[in-house]
Order: C-alpha cells, then structure tokens, then sequence
C-alpha cells in the first residue's frame, strides 16, 4: 500500500529531498551512508521523485551532514547506551533506524504539522516517540522530563541558522539549566555566509530567511561558565572526492570555515540559575524544519 503525499505543503514536501537523496546514496556500493529505512520510504510514497532535481553538490552535502550528525550520535550512544536523545527539526530524518542500539530512548521533535505527516510514514515504536512543537516552546522539554536521569544528547540539524540568535540563546541556556550534562551537536553558519544565503534565498522567491550566524566556534562558552565546545568539523576538514570541483572551496576562507557541525556540553551536571524563559513567537515557523536547507547548498 502506497501512501499519498501530494496533500503536504510546498514546505513540507522539502522533506522528501534529503529522504530521496539518502535512499539513492543506500544504492551505491560506495555509498557515504547506508539508509535502508529511506529505501523502504520511497518505495511506499506514491510521488513523482523524478521532479527532484538533484544538483551533486548539494546533494553529496547533505549526505556528508547526515553523516557527521551520525557519527557524533554513535558516538555518544557508544559512551551512554541508555541515553536519550532528542532530534529537533526531524522532518523525515530516519536516523533512529540508522544509529539505534537496542537501549537508547529516542524523541523527534518538529512543528505540529510535520510530525502529522511523519506518523503515518515513521510512526512511533517503544523507545522512540514522535513531539509536536516548535523548537521554541520549552514544552517540549517537559516530555522528556521524566528521562532526566539519563545522559542527553540534543540534535539540531540545520535548524539553528533560521533562529533569531536571541532565540538560539535561550534555548541553550534553557537546556543547560534544566539538564546539565546535555551534549548539544548542531550546524552554524558565520554572519557573512549567513547574508549571503538569505540573499540566496530571498532572489529564488524563496519563503524562508536565515538570521543567526556564529562568529566563532568557542562563542557560545561565553554564554555561560558551564558551556564547553568538545569538537568541530568543516566540510573540507578531510579531501571528499565526491565533492568534484567544489573541493578548491577549501582554499576559500569565507567557505572553508564557514559552515562547521558543533558539539557541547551544557553546564557540568549540577543545577544551574534559571535562564530567560523563551517567548515562542508567530514568526517562528521555520525553527524547526532542518530539510530546508538543501536548497542553499545543504548549510
């Protein structure tokens, strides 16, 4: 049985294209990562795929992503196989299936209305469940309140650059102070790279807007004395063959350090001051729709 997906918004339907694109690399003997999950997705949405168009920069990118937001995730579960771990802006992400050790207690997170398309795609199982809310409103943190005697790891995974960075902020320190400890692993942008792509964005007609660029990697550390950067990593950190020409970016400074994946650890296990409360507001809607990204060449 096929399962429509034609209802979904032009937003929502952005989804499909890091979906495809890790079911297409699945097929390759050489593949950067394998999804057999995506596999099994593809075949069962009744679409028209062949609409995507798949420019390789972009999509050799997204999967050089997935993979590094993979590897940090084994990584820790490696460290604390009961851990939690909370995927924001989940979209159609699969990376349960891809990681999961048998113990760890899994939670997708996205906007009301992505995680009702999700259901019915990659409904909930035992340990992993599906949260309906903006990343912004700190309710979510409530339903996984009852894990907090276990290490947390958060994933953001192309969300943050849409934040406004006051917004970034709060929710950091939120964390940190509701659960210190957690392990925070997600993509920034710098501010210039940050204009550049919201130039991008705004001369395709494109209805998304980056807003928050990080300076430099060490910045959030400043944000509080219990913040601790633990690793960082670029595109052009090791030489990517698939990445054809776009490999020279590396001799660019604006590219070659411009978009890195962050790890931290929030705060040192002890209960911290209470940060601000974070003010959900109506602009937010994109916090939380990491699959968009593939059209600025992946973030």
């Amino acid at each position: 049985m096929t399962i429509p997906v034609q209802h979904l918004s032009s937003v929502e339907q952005t989804a499909l294209f890091p979906l495809y694109y890790r079911a297409l690399e699945s097929q390759r003997p050489d593949g950067l990562l394998q999804d057999r999950k995506a596999v099994e997705l593809i075949e069962r949405i009744d679409y028209d795929f062949a609409r995507l168009k798949l420019q390789s920069f972009v999509r050799v990118a997204v999967l050089l992503r997935a993979r590094q937001f993979d590897i940090r995730t084994r990584d820790f579960l490696t460290r604390h196989p009961d851990g939690v771990v909370v995927s924001v802006g989940c979209g159609l992400d699969t990376r349960f299936d891809r990681v999961d050790n048998g113990r760890v207690e899994w939670y997708d997170l996205d906007l009301p209305e992505l995680i009702a398309a999700r259901r019915p795609l990659i409904p909930e199982t035992p340990r992993s469940h599906l949260l309906g809310y903006s990343v912004l409103d700190p309710v979510w943190m409530d339903g996984i309140g009852k894990r907090a005697g276990r290490s947390l790891l958060v994933i953001a995974e192309a969300v943050f650059p849409f934040l406004r960075g006051e917004d970034v902020k709060r929710m950091v320190l939120t964390l940190t102070q509701r659960f210190p400890g957690t392990e925070l692993v997600f993509d920034a942008m710098s501010p210039l790279l940050v204009k550049i792509q919201h130039l991008v964005f705004w001369r395709s007609g494109m209805e998304v807007r980056l807003q928050w660029g990080l300076s430099h990697s060490r910045e959030l550390e400043a944000w509080h004395p219990g913040i601790q950067l633990l690793s960082e990593w670029n595109y052009f950190e090791q030489p990517e063959p698939r990445l054809g020409s776009a490999r020279l970016l590396r001799y660019v400074p604006i590219f070659s350090k411009g978009t890195q994946i962050l790890l931290y650890r929030l705060g040192n296990g002890a209960r911290e001051e209470e940060p601000p409360t974070i003010q959900v507001k109506p602009t937010s809607r994109c916090s939380s729709v990491g699959s968009r990204l593939e059209a600025a060449w992946a973030l």
